[in-house]
């Protein structure tokens, strides 16, 4: 672990996801950046809402910043970081990546979301055809920041790296085993089966809501998915947008939660789930099987008890899920910090500084 009173203190991080979005990329690098400033660092970020922007297309909740370039390299300028950090492959990442290439600044990259998974999903597509766009992004990269293992070694199967561990963490003091459940989702016919996230097309929401498996079904969130969810799954609960301790009411008062996503990265509401006692059920993909485990009991099967479940029918991990103590998930949902990753992030970018001074030497 790296003091900051041993690392440089001017860190800028560029990203194309920030507020008002709701996303784990958005809470990972919010969390980072209080961290970072409260440890004595001096952070600069770059984000969209500094530039005029249009909705990206098939994800219009998502706004790219218009031919950033000026800006981006206005900005870096005038703080004149030691380290760059670019969080996403988008327009503010491209003008950002330029900038340091240019002028011989470091700057690491980080592997938050599989965009050619989520371009396929919404073109039809072969998610193939854009990982080369990928991996020409990441190359001057002196790290690729991944959250989970199978990540970590299928970007290295790509040609992507060097890539190092950034693992990511919760509000514990939200989401807890004694968060009190939630009364109007607590009074539904059981088991409760709650899903939370971003209602849209990659997240598999239609292999969650046809699932034949008994109970209630409760859909926490919003996306471009929700009104043709409501139509077809008339007799599942959708809620909405909720946050904060409302968010850990819904979890508490649910016997299950569903992660459906095959193309997520990580996936930080199922530690939210978990730290609130909550078993996990999901395919066995990255994701649930770097936090579920393929057989239920922890990433490297570190676990005395289950946690949970992956199975590629769904209904199997549900009910396997459903078998799980609440207090052995909470145990385990409460080791994941915010803090312990910062020191992981600050750990990427100080050996990232060395490897640049070693070669200059």
């Amino acid at each position: 672990m790296f003091e900051s009173t041993a690392f440089p203190r001017r860190i800028c991080i560029a990203s194309d996801a920030w507020k008002p979005q709701l996303n784990g990329v958005v809470r990972t690098l919010a969390e980072t950046l209080s961290r970072l400033t409260a440890r004595g660092h001096a952070v600069e970020m770059i984000t969209p809402d500094q530039f005029t922007s249009l909705p990206m297309p098939f994800y219009g909740e998502i706004r790219l910043a218009l031919a950033p370039h000026r800006g981006v390299t206005k900005k870096l300028s005038r703080f004149g970081p030691d380290i760059v950090h670019i969080a996403t492959e988008g327009p503010i990442g491209w003008a950002t990546r330029r900038w340091c290439l240019k002028h011989g600044v470091p700057f690491t990259t980080a592997f938050h979301t599989r965009f050619p998974d989520y371009v396929a999903v919404r073109t039809g597509l072969s998610a193939e055809r854009f990982w080369p766009l990928m991996q020409r992004f990441h190359a001057p990269s002196r790290a690729v920041l991944a959250a989970t293992p199978s990540l970590r070694h299928e970007l290295v199967g790509r040609g992507i790296g060097p890539v190092v561990p950034w693992s990511r963490g919760i509000d514990s003091g939200t989401f807890r085993s004694d968060a009190v459940p939630d009364e109007r989702i607590a009074a539904l016919p059981g088991p409760i089966l709650l899903y939370v996230g971003r209602v849209a097309p990659e997240k598999g929401l239609d292999d969650f809501l046809s699932c034949n498996h008994p109970g209630s079904k409760v859909v926490v969130g919003d996306g471009p998915a929700l009104s043709a969810l409501k139509s077809r799954y008339p007799q599942a609960h959708f809620l909405g947008r909720i946050t904060g301790s409302a968010l850990a009411s819904a979890y508490a008062a649910a016997d299950c939660f569903v992660f459906p996503s095959r193309s997520d990265t990580f996936g930080l509401v199922m530690v939210e789930a978990l730290a609130c006692g909550v078993p996990v059920a999901g395919y066995p993909v990255q994701g649930p099987i770097d936090i579920v485990g393929p057989v239920g009991r922890g990433g490297s099967n570190e676990l005395l008890d289950t946690v949970g479940a992956v199975d590629e029918n769904l209904s199997d991990a549900i009910a396997r899920a459903l078998t799980a103590r609440r207090v052995d998930c909470a145990r385990y949902g409460a080791e994941y910090s915010w803090d312990a990753a910062t020191d992981q992030f600050v750990s990427a970018l100080a050996g990232a500084l060395e490897d640049e001074a070693a070669n200059a030497a």
